[in-house]
């Protein structure tokens, strides 16, 4: 099996003088998470240490460059799954912690449970050696200043992207990875579709890894990335499951959002109903990449590697 590797930066509205950083970011992550698959490292741990490169990078609304809640701080949310077994991880509020997807990884690999929130996902931390933070760390200026914008226009919350990714690596095994910090001036505790199973993502070998990006409260409602996961199972290939999918979201719910899909044979996509969506993908050596509707830039992965030295 030849591996494959997707990425997005989430799905939205991206001001055009931050889409080469966009881009630049999410080939970053695919490149990351290629070379693991291509030195035999399994899918769960390429799609983690992709969204790992784009939690630190503060572009992103993920991990540093978190949005802000309606307090000013910083309640992130991820998951992780493993499309062998089903085996899933996910944590939801948690704060002073640099990459939230590590912390689901070891929920699933560590606990009985799933899915950690707030103090107790803290405490399963502290017990993992995981070293909190000052919040400070996570906020950029970026943030700080689109949560003082909206607290002025009594604005509603806003989601500027979610981080994600999917892969199937050398021995048909899927996986899936999204981690964010929701969406800015959120209601504190607030929980979107990230972290929630098969609405944020989902991993089945029998089937395909789906992650998803977009209005989270309606991912939820129409569980997104398992909806996709059921087209899929009635014969729809991933292009025509993720437009199902997304055209469903819009005519039920009137959502938008954005999905990265791939199947056991590696065939893949990376679809969205919003106006943009930054994603990346690598498959046979060969990257493509895009933000704009109908954009598929595709060059030889041996003329990008000083993007993945950078």
């Amino acid at each position: 099996m030849k591996p494959v590797i997707i990425v997005h930066g989430g799905a939205g509205t991206i001001a055009q003088e931050y889409a080469e950083q966009y881009r630049s970011g999410v080939k970053r992550a695919a490149l990351k998470g290629y070379d693991i698959l291509k030195q035999g490292g399994d899918a769960v741990t390429a799609v983690e240490e992709a969204v790992v490169v784009l939690e630190d990078n503060p572009l992103y609304n993920a991990g540093h460059g978190s949005v802000l809640n309606e307090e000013g701080d910083v309640e992130m949310d991820a998951i992780i799954m493993n499309g062998k077994d089903l085996s899933a991880g996910a944590v939801s509020a948690v704060r002073c912690i640099a990459n939230p997807i590590k912390l689901a990884r070891l929920v699933m690999e560590k606990t009985d449970h799933v899915h950690l929130t707030c103090k107790g996902a803290s405490l399963f931390a502290k017990s993992q050696g995981i070293p909190e933070i000052p919040v400070e760390e996570l906020i950029t200026e970026r943030s700080r200043e689109r949560w003082k914008k909206n607290l002025k226009l009594a604005s509603k919350p806003k989601g500027t992207g979610t981080v994600g990714a999917v892969a199937v690596d050398s021995q048909g095994n899927v996986a899936c990875a999204t981690s964010t910090g929701g969406i800015s001036n959120k209601m504190v505790g607030r929980v979107g579709d990230t972290p929630c199973i098969g609405s944020g993502g989902y991993a089945d070998n029998n089937v395909g890894a789906v992650s998803t990006t977009g209005n989270g409260e309606r991912i939820m409602k129409v569980t997104l990335a398992k909806l996709i996961l059921h087209y899929m199972e009635q014969g729809m290939s991933v292009e025509e499951a993720s437009d199902a999918g997304l055209n469903y979201m819009k005519t039920r719910v009137d959502g938008t959002a954005g999905v990265i899909v791939v199947n056991g044979a590696g065939e893949w996509t990376a679809k969205f109903s919003t106006n943009q969506m930054s994603w990346a993908a690598v498959k046979d050596d060969n990257l493509a990449c895009g933000i704009y509707l109908g954009e598929n830039e595709i060059v030889p992965v041996s003329e990008t590697l000083q993007i993945n030295a950078m």
